[in-house]
């Protein structure tokens, strides 16, 4: 009896594991869709990076993924839209607003 219990709080655990992974990469890419429409398509130009409209699509693409598919964060395709987020918060953004102080 004792060792369903465990197998059973394990399940739970990773339950919960899945959903914080779940909602944090939900949150990661409405963030950085968010900040990639705050900025004007000549600042995405000025830093030579790929068009703001192409950002958008990217990044909404992500966030509609997460939402209308969230039978897994670590599927193929929840996995490609997170990196792209994680590189337009780590790449694009930081050249962004480097400009916008100037």
């Amino acid at each position: 009896m004792s060792s369903t219990v465990d197998l059973v709080n394990v399940f739970v655990l990773e339950g919960t594991i899945l959903l914080v992974v779940t909602v944090a990469l939900i949150g990661v890419k409405i963030f950085a869709l968010v900040t990639s429409l705050m900025f004007s398509v000549d600042h995405y130009r000025a830093a030579d990076k790929l068009t703001k409209q192409t950002w958008v699509i990217i990044l909404g693409l992500g966030v509609a993924a997460a939402v209308l598919l969230p039978a897994s964060p670590l599927n193929l395709i929840n996995i490609a839209f997170a990196i792209a987020a994680f590189v337009f918060l780590a790449d694009v953004r930081p050249a962004l607003k480097g400009l916008h102080q100037r």
